[in-house]
């Protein structure tokens, strides 16, 4: 079998994508000049308990920085200017996993799997205005997410212990509840469902795992 009942799997991955906006337009929103990067790492520990067939904990830490130059947004009579915005938040999500291997063909290096995650997460964000420069207007967030979520993958044994792994996230159902205050005075909160089954091919981990 590929992974055989009761190994013990130790692994991680990590993931870095940046975006850079130069007089963008995006629909209603024009000359967009804007530039940020998404971080995460994903420490996980599996044991086998069945042949190909795994179940486990996975850790996921996560950072988000969005800097707005400039942004315009134009419905008919209406344009409002967007200048100066940042953003800079922070999560961190527990999840139990399942793993299911499918080999390919015969092989016992190369193998196409599925990471099914219950996830629970906690987040904090930061969102300051600083286009007026005497008045400058800060929001604090705090959030709580609940996910059900598929990540899809190959992996292939560099040795018989030492595997590499790249995957595509792929969201399932989401939950999202959100409590912010702004200015430390006024106080708001929403909350938001979102299905949605789509690869997203701009999230694509790479990590490394150790199976004993």
């Amino acid at each position: 079998e590929f992974v055989p009942k009761g190994q013990w799997v130790f692994g991680g991955s990590v993931s870095y994508s940046t975006h850079n906006n130069n007089n963008y337009n995006f629909l209603i929103i024009e000359d967009i000049n804007s530039d940020g990067y998404r971080f995460t790492a994903s420490p996980v520990v599996c044991y086998a308990i069945r042949d190909n067939m795994s179940l486990g904990v996975r850790f996921a830490y996560g950072r988000n920085k969005l800097h707005v130059n400039t942004a315009n947004i134009s419905i008919e009579d209406i344009e409002i200017d967007v200048r100066d915005y940042y953003s800079l938040s922070h999560d961190l999500t527990g999840m139990v996993v399942y793993r299911n291997y499918i080999p390919l063909g015969n092989s016992k290096r190369f193998a196409i799997f599925n990471e099914t995650q219950l996830a629970v997460g906690l987040g904090q964000a930061k969102l300051i205005n600083g286009r007026d420069k005497v008045n400058v207007k800060g929001t604090y967030e705090e959030s709580l997410s609940l996910s059900l979520g598929l990540n899809p993958g190959l992996i292939a044994f560099v040795n018989d212990r030492l595997a590499v792994e790249v995957n595509v996230g792929m969201l399932g159902l989401q939950y999202n509840t959100v409590d912010q205050i702004h200015n430390q005075i006024y106080k708001g909160s929403r909350e938001s469902t979102q299905i949605n089954f789509k690869v997203n091919v701009f999230s694509i981990g790479f990590g490394l795992a150790y199976y004993l």
